[in-house]
C-alpha cells in the first residue's frame, strides 16, 4: 500500500469520525430530548386535569348545602330537635339453625 493510499484511508476515517460526531451524536441525543420533552408534556397535561377536578371540588364542598349533606351523613350531625336513628342488619336464617343442640 503506497503512502497516498494510507494518507487517504486516513482521511476517509477521519472524515467519517467527524460525520459520527456532526451529525449522527446530536440527532441521537435530540430525539431522546424530543421523547423526554413529550413524556413531559403528557405528565403536565395530566396534572392539569386533575387540577381541573380538584378544584372543581373544591368549589363543590363550599356549598352549604353539600357541607350540610356530609355533616349529616358522615358525622351524624342533626339540629335541635332532631333524631338520628341507625338500622343495624338483622341476623340470618343459616345463623339460627345452626345453633340447636342434638
Amino acid at each position: 500500500m503506497s503512502r497516498i493510499a494510507r494518507v487517504r484511508l486516513a482521511l476517509g476515517a477521519l472524515a467519517l469520525v467527524a460525520i459520527l460526531f456532526v451529525f449522527v451524536f446530536p440527532s441521537r441525543s435530540y430525539l431522546a430530548q424530543r421523547r423526554q420533552v413529550q413524556n413531559e408534556q403528557h405528565k403536565v397535561s395530566v396534572l392539569r386535569e386533575q387540577n381541573d377536578k380538584l378544584q372543581a371540588e373544591a368549589i363543590r364542598l363550599q356549598s352549604r348545602a353539600v357541607q350540610e349533606q356530609m355533616a349529616r351523613e358522615d358525622f351524624h350531625r342533626v339540629y335541635p330537635g332532631e333524631q338520628v336513628y341507625d338500622i343495624v342488619p338483622g341476623v340470618t336464617a343459616a345463623a339460627t339453625t345452626s345453633t340447636t343442640l342434638p
